[in-house]
């Protein structure tokens, strides 16, 4: 492949394997992720929250199959920009890549909001900017210093939340079957109730559900810090998908035995409250606690390397403006610091200045945008490019369906959301346009 003058000793530093790519998937997606929503979903559900994540491992394992072909195909750091443009054309790739910022660049800052509007609660003393500064400062220390570093800090942020899960589910387990409490044992309903399960209910799940794994794709991002990134990445991916959603299972069909009637659970605070239930004050406290970790720092702290990296691509491909600064790699500690550091400038602000709701519009919206461009180009470059005919479930009938489940949830987004993601998109495009002759000569065949 030609690069770029860019490109020219920007290397990575290729220290990961399939172990460190799915505890950094774990954290990105956070395996206690459930509990801040529970309440929320189960409302939604009937209280057949467990089902919601089944929906959703089916609905998105068609996605990560995508991203498992495209990832052995460029083993590249850009994730979907990358897989878009070198797979089906550069300036689609350019818009792929742009909406995902919407996701990436956001994310960070919206953890930030989050933890920090939590822990207020709990020292009200303490203002939320200074928790968001906080935060911020950890994580980019820790992203700067480098990806060896980083892995074993996402490793022991892991072990604390499985720790936490050991702790929810042997409190749940007693509360249920052997003190007899809740619905004192087994029970089918929190996975279905035939009067409730129908086209609409199907239709909120997988909106729900959806939106609950996002977060599997920042896999990719690390590809070129990987030392075998072409079979390892999208395995990675994969995996740490279907053991995010059996965790997320698991925890919530407890929660849903430990406390039946859904219609007495608070929308924010319900799995903190079934906590306390059944095991006290100091479990609904270590519950809200690990939730401020898990999000705050270890999912912001991945959050903010997938981003950093995502900058990095498109930096040394020129297709942004400022591209030198974005793609310089520290020659000692081999990150991209000058990217590392602006997304950190961005979160404050953005954490800081805009509002949690319209952060969360524009998330989803971006990251559903640019998945549908990815399950498209798995056709474009197999199917139509490659001529792989004969292997219609893989390169046609996967990728439609992906592409098809993430399409009908992305209809359902609300007009203000519409307008925030095409205000977004409309310059992207502009500045795609502009910025294309600096990058439309490269070579992108892999």
């Amino acid at each position: 492949m030609h690069m770029s003058s860019l490109e020219a000793g920007a290397a990575l530093d290729r220290a990961l394997g399939l172990r460190q790519l799915v505890v950094y998937g774990m954290i990105f997606m956070v395996p206690i992720a459930p509990m801040a929503v529970y309440g929320f979903v189960a409302q939604e559900s009937h209280g057949m929250v467990p089902l919601v994540y089944v929906v959703g491992i089916v609905a998105m394992l068609f996605t990560a199959l995508s991203y498992k072909r495209l990832s052995g195909e460029f083993p590249l750091a850009g994730s979907v920009y990358a897989y878009v443009q070198r797979g089906w054309h550069p300036y689609i790739g350019f818009l792929a890549g742009w909406m995902i910022l919407a996701d990436y660049l956001l994310v960070p800052a919206l953890l930030y909001a989050f933890s920090a509007t939590w822990l207020q609660g709990l020292l009200p003393m303490v203002p939320t900017w200074l928790w968001v500064l906080a935060f911020v400062a950890c994580n980019t220390v820790v992203n700067v210093v480098g990806i060896r570093l980083q892995a074993r800090a996402h490793f022991l942020l892991l072990c604390i939340e499985i720790v936490t899960l050991a702790i929810f589910f042997a409190a749940a387990t007693d509360f249920i079957f052997i003190k007899g409490q809740g619905a004192g044992g087994w029970s089918l309903a929190p996975f279905f109730q035939p009067r409730h399960v129908n086209g609409s209910f199907i239709e909120s799940a997988t909106s729900i559900a959806v939106l609950s794994f996002l977060g599997f794709d920042a896999i990719s991002t690390l590809s070129e810090e990987v030392r075998d990134p072409r079979r390892t990445v999208g395995n990675a991916t994969v995996a740490t998908l279907l053991l995010l959603g059996v965790i997320f299972i698991a925890q919530t069909y407890l929660a849903a035995l430990a406390h039946p009637d859904y219609h007495t659970l608070d929308a924010q605070l319900g799995f903190f409250d079934i906590g306390r239930q059944i095991g006290g004050a100091g479990l609904y406290l270590l519950l809200l606690i690990v939730n401020v970790i898990s999000a705050g720092i270890a999912n912001a702290l991945s959050a903010q390397l997938a981003i950093a990296r995502i900058l990095f691509s498109m930096g040394r491909d020129r297709a942004l403006p400022g591209s030198e600064f974005l793609a310089r790699v520290h020659p000692r500690l081999k990150t991209p610091v000058n990217a590392t550091l602006f997304v950190a400038v961005l979160s404050i602000a953005v954490a800081l200045l805009i509002p949690e709701e319209a952060i969360v519009k524009l998330v989803n919206f971006g990251a559903l945008t640019a998945f549908m461009l990815l399950n498209a180009t798995v056709f474009v470059f197999f199917y139509l490019k490659r001529r792989r005919y004969r292997q219609v479930f893989r390169y046609l009938l996967f990728p439609a369906l992906g592409l098809i489940i993430v399409a009908y949830v992305w209809k359902g987004f609300d007009r203000t959301t519409f307008l925030f993601g095409g205000a977004w998109l409309l310059v992207g495009a502009t500045l795609g346009a502009l910025k294309y002759r600096n990058f439309k000569s490269l070579d992108w065949a892999p």
